[in-house]
């Protein structure tokens, strides 16, 4: 339980700080004015209403006015976190604020009276803490910490768990990074954080981190590599594989598997309802794993398509150089110039140098269907399935204006990267495409249809909602 009235306060001096944070509020809404604010627009989208009388704009609309309740929540509660974990320091002793309530620690307080996890509880802590006012050892006021994650947190542009990870990553590049770039990155991936889900926020990360610290992936490399195992065991009559591979190991197991799974999904395509592969794609990265070990062991048959192969992404200078970092298709974690250049010995690994000489990448009305050629390249500037991130091995060419309907013709300007659910969802929908610039510059804009958004605001897809700008 939380402290009773008349129960003695922290002897620290708190009288300087709370006239500064008062002063600051001066002149604009208070944390709780914009919750209010959040709550009306809640109820002007339908958020009163039955769930299942909603139609599915106002559906659309009442989950993302929840979404910024939620966020103006977080804000206004992250500063309250990071006092209690101020007023429940270590160097208190038995005067810390949570212990004096009966806890060992300030983020067991902060779970219990939420009903949140202690992960959840000690994020707000930490968010907190980089977001608020500070007071220099003279008294004078500082910007918070991270001033870019401060401001997206205040507009509810940004939750506690993705602002977490990206102070997370600045802490830890802080050390090695010249402030002025850290600054910008933080205002970059602010930017692009929004409307991310995890696993795309964590591949920005991953890049960010390339991008700051070069010098710092190779010895990572050989963390992850020291890492690396296969458990087998077998329970109640399964057999249980337990793999942990670093991204050079990983990359020829994930694109023979992938291709393999890709080559049944591909075919269900083309069947009828009661001629489909039944299995789920988790069966069949199992099925494919069998198959690639019956191969190894004597099979005269490979089960893999002549298309699988491994593409790595790095710059020419830095493959002449060794200097510098690239990226794997299908693979989150940026890898070292030299492990790229490693890898390019294998003749199953393409190595994909920007800045070289290409083959005829525009057919016009020639052939319908895209090259290899042509789909490496789009690959360049998707990076995989330019609405969902999904690998490029899962991705079909859309011509952006149709082939048929529209007369569009063969060409890279044309196309678009998309997964199967996403290429239907496009041409079902009303969805529309649009790409601004040429090469691997080029920015995708997706633009939903006006049952989705009234306003038909573009959304930016592609690789670009992954990656910093130099």
């Amino acid at each position: 339980m939380l402290a009773e009235p008349g129960r003695p306060s922290d002897p620290v001096d708190n009288s300087h700080r709370v006239s500064y944070l008062c002063s600051n509020l001066d002149g604009m809404n208070s944390p709780l004015d914009r919750i209010t604010e959040a709550l009306a627009a809640l109820g002007a989208a339908g958020g009163g209403r039955s769930p299942d009388a909603l139609s599915p704009g106002e559906l659309v609309a009442v989950t993302e006015a929840f979404g910024a309740l939620r966020r103006q929540v977080e804000a206004a509660f992250a500063p309250v976190a990071a006092e209690v974990a101020r007023q429940s320091r270590a160097e208190l002793g038995k005067d810390s604020f949570a212990k004096r309530q009966g806890f060992r620690t300030p983020v067991s307080l902060i779970a219990t009276a939420t009903g949140s996890t202690g992960g959840e509880a000690a994020r707000l802590v930490q968010v907190g803490e980089a977001t608020a006012p500070r007071l220099s050892l003279s008294g004078e006021s500082l910007p918070a910490k991270r001033p870019h994650v401060a401001g997206a947190i205040a507009a509810a542009r940004l939750g506690t768990w993705a602002a977490s990870q990206i102070i997370t990553l600045l802490d830890k590049l802080a050390p090695r990074v010249d402030a002025g770039r850290l600054d910008e990155a933080e205002r970059q991936l602010v930017e692009l954080a929004p409307g991310l889900r995890n696993d795309e926020l964590a591949r920005v990360l991953a890049r960010a981190e390339a991008h700051l610290d070069p010098d710092g992936i190779e010895p990572r490399e050989q963390e992850l590599r020291a890492e690396r195992s296969l458990v087998i065991q077998e329970r109640d009559g399964l057999t249980i594989l337990t793999a942990r591979l670093d991204p050079e190991t990983a990359a020829p197991v994930k694109a023979a598997i992938e291709g393999i799974v890709t080559g049944a999904l591909r075919r269900n395509e083309h069947v009828d309802d009661d001629c489909r592969d039944q299995r789920s794609v988790k069966q069949l990265q199992a099925d494919a794993l069998a198959d690639l070990c019956r191969h190894g062991l004597g099979c005269d048959r490979l089960p893999t398509l002549s298309t699988t192969t491994v593409i790595v992404r790095l710059d020419l200078d830095a493959l002449t150089s060794g200097v510098g970092s690239a990226t794997i298709d299908g693979s989150d974690a940026p890898v070292s110039a030299a492990t790229a250049r490693r890898l390019a010995v294998d003749a199953q690994v393409v190595p994909c140098v920007l800045g070289g000489a290409s083959e005829v990448l525009d057919w016009g009305r020639a052939k319908r269907l895209y090259t290899t050629a042509q789909k490496l390249a789009l690959a360049e500037r998707d990076g995989g399935c330019a609405s969902c991130g999904a690998p490029v091995t899962w991705c079909h060419v859309h011509h952006i204006s149709w082939w048929e309907r529209d007369r569009g013709p063969t060409d890279l300007d044309n196309g678009v990267l998309l997964c199967t659910g996403c290429h239907h969802r496009i041409h079902d929908d009303g969805w529309e495409i649009r790409v601004d610039g040429a090469g691997r510059e080029a920015t995708v804009w997706l633009i939903p249809p006006p049952w989705i958004d009234p306003a038909r605001t573009p959304r930016r897809g592609g690789r670009a909602r992954y990656e910093l700008t130099a």
